[in-house]
């Protein structure tokens, strides 16, 4: 079998000559991420894909077919030049290549960490369309993630217009606020971001574990936003530190965008919710990631129950990170629960992967009806019912149907409920004016303008659950309104 080396050598040679054909594009064999083992991986928190090697990226980037009409492009919500920078790798152009994504993307070494590529560019590869499995696509987000690492101290801050005059508050400093203030302040406006925990950063930094998204590179993307003079003001609370009202009218900001995610944790309602050691997964992220409780010994004092037996409730993103956090937390065992099948989690292959590798037992078709305690008050067991699939509901899955008298206890010390967000009714509350839909949600228009003159929003604010790069699609959107609008251009 030929090393890398070898084929590379091999590819790049028929590539100079002009020989290198479709046909022959197609039999590249598809790069595998390296990856830290199973084994050792769930006893720490370094990161579990280690990134391509120099040979891997573009042995990888040669199995692009070079699409006349780019349908990745498409598919990808900020519209990134794929094309282009996955050409420029396989030619060896690193810098180059990512200056081309952050023509468009502020976040390529956080977007190429977690961006459900499959669902988006990759589903739309001309590739993986022949292949049949957008999995076997280009690995676009594999090659953005290594020129983001390999080019990171080459890149430089994105250039800024000359001063406009303008101000535009960013109220949330997760992906859609970051892109959004990016954007804005290329275009000569001074932009202060919003935020309501100590730290910025949003989702990336709360949400997401240090395994997946190491914190270092969250950082690094908010520092060059402060390169471009962005001021970011932290332990801000919309609608209590300051109102919508008080910011324009009375701070003179002329225009506002509202990412401010969705963070009210969903619950089941269901008995024993309210027991210690009943946790939303919002809360138990957040302690061990944007709090540090995954640091062991005196280097943290965040209090954090680390378990035992663990139940996660859910199949999405968030319950594979919150299963996996309390393994690396030291648990004995993990029950994932989810009322379908595995085929229906809405969470990525790859996490699904990964977590049952690592140990995590995925119990399919079953729901939690009831906690029970202790005598002081803490959750000693699980009561959970057996379902089958019936016809589809409104999110086109089918809809788990109870099977009566298939009850069954579990021990358990620890739970997190993991099923989803709903919009915070602070901001509703402290501005009525606001128009929302029935599910507290801001209503936008296409532009993402709301009905108070200026002031736009984006991604979990509007959605009620979105993915980071759609958010970010959100924030690219609403900057180019913003700055249409103060320019008189709208």
């Amino acid at each position: 079998m030929k090393s890398n080396m070898e084929l590379l050598k091999e590819l790049m040679e028929k590539e100079a000559a002009g020989e290198l054909t479709n046909k022959e594009r197609m039999k590249i064999p598809q790069q595998p991420m390296p990856e830290q083992d199973p084994n050792e991986r769930r006893s720490n928190i370094n990161e579990v894909a280690l990134g391509y090697t120099e040979e891997q990226a573009r042995i990888e980037a040669m199995r692009c077919l070079d699409c006349k009409n780019a349908p990745c492009i498409e598919g990808c919500p900020v519209q990134i030049d794929i094309r282009s920078f996955v050409k420029q790798i396989a030619d060896g152009k690193f810098t180059e290549a990512l200056d081309t994504i952050k023509q468009t993307s502020l976040l390529p070494a956080v977007c190429g960490r977690v961006c459900p590529q499959e669902t988006q560019c990759q589903e739309t590869c001309t590739l993986g369309k022949v292949m049949k499995d957008p999995m076997k696509a280009v690995s676009i987000g594999r090659l953005e993630r290594y020129v983001a690492d390999r080019c990171a101290e080459q890149s430089e801050s994105p250039k800024v217009a000359e001063d406009t005059g303008k101000k535009v508050a960013i109220v949330g400093s997760g992906p859609g606020g970051l892109v959004a203030a990016a954007d804005c302040r290329r275009a000569g406006h001074k932009v202060t971001v919003f935020e309501a925990f100590h730290k910025p950063g949003g989702v990336l930094m709360y949400g997401i574990p240090e395994f997946r998204l190491p914190k270092e590179l969250v950082a690094k993307e908010i520092e060059t936003l402060k390169q471009m003079d962005v001021e970011i003001m932290c332990n801000f609370i919309i609608g209590k530190t300051r109102s919508i009202s008080q910011l324009m009218n009375e701070d003179g900001y002329d225009a506002m965008f509202l990412a401010v995610g969705a963070g009210l944790p969903r619950f089941m309602n269901i008995p024993g919710e309210n027991l210690i050691g009943v946790y939303s997964a919002n809360e138990y992220l957040t302690r061990a990631n944007l709090m540090n409780a995954y640091k062991f010994g005196s280097e943290s004092d965040t209090p954090i129950i680390r378990g035992g037996k663990v139940a996660v409730i859910g199949g999405g993103n968030v319950a594979m990170d919150a299963a996996r956090t309390a393994l690396r937390l030291g648990a004995e065992s993990v029950k994932l629960i989810y009322r379908r099948t595995e085929k229906e989690m809405p969470a990525r292959i790859e996490e699904i992967h990964h977590a049952k590798e690592e140990g995590v037992e995925v119990n399919i078709l079953k729901s939690p009806i009831e906690y029970k305690g202790d005598e002081e008050g803490w959750v000693k067991s699980m009561v959970c019912q057996s379902f089958e699939l019936g016809e589809p509901d409104d999110s086109g899955r089918r809809r788990p149907v109870p099977i009566e008298g298939s009850e069954e206890e579990f021990e358990i010390d620890t739970v997190i409920v993991a099923i989803g967000n709903k919009a915070n009714p602070l901001l509703r509350r402290a501005t009525p004016e606001l128009e929302y839909n029935k599910w507290g949600n801001i209503n936008i228009g296409e532009n993402c303008e709301t009905n108070l003159p200026g002031v736009y929003a984006g991604g979990d604010a509007a959605l009620g659950a979105a993915t980071v790069i759609l958010a970010m699609g959100h924030g690219r959107t609403a900057a180019k309104a913003i700055n249409d609008y103060l320019s008189g251009k709208s």
